[in-house]
Order: C-alpha cells, then sequence, then structure tokens
C-alpha cells in the first residue's frame, strides 16, 4: 500500500472494488485536472486483486491505438505473438485460447486520448472477455464511454486540504493569517494547487488599490468617436448642399463664355440680314451638319450658338479635343451672319449624313455553315482593322465582317475556310508569332451568320 492516502480517496477506492464486485466490468473515473485521479488509480492497482494479471498504461497524445493495444497484451500474456493487423479484442481471444492469462486488471490513465475505435474495443472486451476483465480509466470527457459506470472524483474538504498539506509541508502557518486562509479558499480542495504552496513566497503584501483611470479614457474615446461621426454626416450634407446650390449658379451664367464686344459685333452684322435666312455648316469626318436658321431673329441666334458649340467640341472625340475658345465662336457667327445661305424652311432642322459602310459580310454569307474559320482581331475601329492587316502582311488572305454588339459596330477579321476543325488548327500552326500572340481562336461559319444577321434586325 502507498505510504499515505486521504480518507475520502480510501472510501473511493473500496466503492470502485465494490463496483467491479457487482458485475460492472467496466469503470471510468471522471474528473478535472489536479484532482489527484493518477495517485488514486495507482493506489487502486497497489491494493487491489493482488491475484489478477495488472495491466497499467500512461496515456500521451503522442500514443497511438498500436503502442497501446502492444503495452496492454505483453502485460497481461507472457511473450504475446501480437498481430497489428487485427483489433484489441481479435487479439485478446486469438492469445486466450493460445495461453490463458486468467483474471485481469486493467488501469489506464488519461482516457481523453483515447481513440473512439480504441473505446469501442474497451467496450467489447468488458462486456465478453472470455475470462474475469476489470477495466479502470481515468478521464476528463464526460460521455466518453456508453456503457461504462461514471465516477466523479470531488475536490477535497478544508479539513483534508490541510492534511493534505501538512503531510508534504513541516511548517504551515497559523488558519487565522489571511494569506493562508485566502490561499486555501481559492485553492478549492484541488491537490495539484495546494501543493504548489510557496512558504518563503507567500507574503502579505498590503497596498493601497491603484486608481483605474480606465471607465474616463473609455468614455473621451466614446465622445470622441461621436464627434468625427457627426463631422462627417455634416461634411457630407454640406457638400451636397454646396453642390446643389452653387453649381446651379455656374451653370446659369455660362453664356459670359463669349465677349461682349464680339457678340454685339456679330449681332449688328445679322440684323443687316434679318429679311433673308441664313445658315451655318460644320464639317465633321464623315459626317454633314446643316443648320438652317429662321426668320425669327432669336430664334435663329440660339440655334446657330447651339448648333456651332456642340459641332466644334463633339469634333474628333477619340483626340479628346479642347473646348473651342470665345473667338472662334465668334468669328463663327460673323461668317455666318455675313454670308448667309438660301433656305426654303422656316423652322430650324438638322440634317445628319453618314458616309456609306462597306463590309465583307457577303463572302461568309455564301459559305457553308458547317465551316471554321479562325478569328484573329475584333474592334471597334475599322482603321485597327486595316493597319493589323497591313502590319502583318495579311492583305488577300483574311476577310472581314461587320456585326453589332451592345448597341456598338464591332470589325472581325477571320482567316481562312476549313470544312473541318483539325484543318483550321493546321492552318493555326502556320500563323506568324505576331498574330498568334493575340490569341486567335476558331469559330463557325453559322455562328457568323447568326451576328451578321443580328445586325440587320
Amino acid at each position: 500500500m502507498q505510504s499515505q492516502i486521504l480518507p475520502s480517496r480510501a472510501a473511493l477506492v473500496d466503492r470502485i472494488a465494490l463496483q467491479f464486485e457487482y458485475g460492472q466490468n467496466l469503470i471510468c473515473l471522471l474528473g478535472p485536472s489536479g484532482l489527484g485521479k493518477s495517485y488514486l488509480l495507482e493506489t487502486f492497482i497497489t491494493d487491489k486483486y493482488a491475484e489478477f494479471n495488472k495491466a497499467f498504461v500512461q496515456l500521451s497524445g503522442k500514443m497511438t491505438d498500436q503502442q497501446l493495444l502492444t503495452e496492454l497484451l505483453e502485460q497481461s500474456f507472457s511473450n504475446p505473438l501480437i498481430d497489428h493487423t487485427q483489433t484489441l479484442s481479435e487479439n485478446f481471444y486469438n492469445l486466450y485460447r493460445q495461453q490463458p492469462c486468467g483474471d485481469c486488471l486493467w488501469v489506464i490513465d488519461g482516457g481523453r486520448h483515447l481513440s473512439e475505435d480504441m473505446v469501442h474495443q474497451l467496450e467489447i472486451l468488458a462486456k465478453k472477455s472470455p475470462s474475469t476483465l476489470y477495466i479502470l480509466i481515468a478521464s476528463q470527457s464526460v460521455g466518453q464511454f456508453t456503457q461504462a459506470v461514471e465516477i466523479h472524483l470531488e475536490a477535497l474538504n478544508l479539513s483534508e486540504s490541510k492534511q493534505l498539506m501538512r503531510w508534504f509541508f513541516d511548517s504551515l502557518p497559523v488558519e487565522e493569517d489571511p494569506v493562508f486562509r485566502t490561499f486555501l479558499q481559492e485553492a478549492h480542495g484541488n491537490p495539484a494547487l495546494l501543493l504548489a504552496w510557496q512558504p518563503d513566497q507567500q507574503t502579505a503584501d498590503i497596498r493601497p488599490p491603484v486608481k483605474s483611470y480606465k471607465p474616463l479614457y473609455l468614455t473621451l474615446l466614446l465622445i470622441t468617436t461621436m464627434l468625427l461621426i457627426i463631422g462627417f454626416l455634416y461634411k457630407a450634407d454640406m457638400t451636397q448642399w454646396w453642390k446643389a446650390h452653387y453649381q446651379q449658379e455656374e451653370s446659369a451664367t455660362i453664356a459670359t463664355a463669349l465677349p461682349a464686344e464680339k457678340v454685339t459685333a456679330a449681332q449688328q452684322n445679322s440684323d443687316e440680314t434679318l429679311s433673308e435666312p441664313s445658315s451655318a455648316s460644320v464639317e465633321l469626318d464623315n459626317n454633314t451638319v446643316t443648320v438652317q436658321q429662321s426668320e425669327a431673329p432669336a430664334v435663329s441666334h440660339e440655334n446657330n450658338i447651339a448648333a456651332i458649340v456642340d459641332s466644334l467640341a463633339s469634333a474628333k472625340p477619340e483626340e479628346q479635343q479642347a473646348k473651342p475658345s470665345s473667338e472662334e465662336i465668334a468669328a463663327v457667327l460673323t461668317d455666318d451672319a455675313l454670308n448667309p445661305p438660301p433656305a426654303d424652311n422656316a423652322v430650324n432642322t438638322v440634317t445628319v449624313e453618314k458616309a456609306p459602310t462597306v463590309s465583307a459580310n457577303a463572302w461568309y454569307l455564301a459559305e457553308p455553315d458547317e465551316h471554321f474559320v479562325i478569328q484573329l482581331l475584333a474592334v471597334t475601329k475599322k482603321e485597327i482593322t486595316d493597319k493589323f492587316i497591313t502590319e502583318n502582311s495579311l492583305e488577300g488572305q483574311v476577310n472581314t465582317y461587320q456585326t453589332l454588339r451592345g448597341g456598338k459596330v464591332w470589325w472581325i477579321v477571320t482567316y481562312g475556310s476549313y470544312a473541318t476543325l483539325n484543318d483550321a488548327k493546321n492552318a493555326l500552326s502556320t500563323l506568324p508569332n505576331k498574330v498568334r500572340k493575340n490569341q486567335p481562336f476558331y469559330k463557325k461559319i453559322s455562328k457568323i451568320k447568326q451576328e451578321i444577321a443580328s445586325q440587320d434586325q
């Protein structure tokens, strides 16, 4: 028997032995770390069942199921031949038929490291063992076993806590010592904490509590955050008001873009020709915009200014041309007033004529639907397709068709016409590297016809 054991722990050892005698072959001792489960297991395996074959295994997180199986069987049988391809129960039955081992007691510490498969094997052996087999397991996990009797290890009471400390410490403070009394209360009967007592370092440190400014800091932080949020919201509201108020006034004063002297001179020149209608025309790339004035002088001047400004501002948008200066607008107004072309209509009209476009869609419509082509390029400007064909010397080898995507006209350049996809793949390998870097792909003629038809709708 071990040297010392507390009365409550000795009573628990007897209770476990009594449960085994009642026919409970699997018992799980539960309790948090530090309550002395390992010490109780050692006491039980030392004092009880001296005639049994005993096996004690201390589990850890690094121990595998095969190592646990080997430890249990080697401590129960004499030189067993273990087959690691079989389970614990199968090995036990086979070894028992070869060399009966008699009654056995297995004590396992650290049961929380058991795998589900090993838990199941232990339950099988406890229920169907060919001989008497008692299994005692210490664990911290409640409900780990479904067929085991669970016994909870309780903490020590105050008197047993003092008794345990007297066994391990020669001199202890008097019970009235505030430090010692507080230590006993805060240990909550945990033997591991009680044995961590250090007499040389346990002194009463009576100091006034330090005043904490944490609530004040939190209050200041909260107020600062609220002020920042209010400031951001106010700034956003003022920005919207500023834009709504001042941008409206700026848009109403755009008429000051022309110098007053030039506008007056242009109006005097136009007054001399009020009896004859006048018109102004501006050519923009391929489009011709004609603005005809009516006999009403106020309406004619407003229409001329709008048309001229729009035409000058929209000319060459790709180059992002700057807005026309006031001198240019005044010069156009003066020419318009001095050289008015004849007009039959008294109502202002705007006529836009677009240059006709030419495409090779007819070539694709004549090709068979099942043929394939290699698409080399797809852009929204025909100038780019012409430049691409010229730079890569593809004149006479490619075809171009026009389609409509997302409201924009697209120009697509294709290469060849092939009856099968393999032919198209072979042809793609012969193209120059400069062309293949754009990642050309294959497209059926039937798909191209659908794209051409969607443009005509």
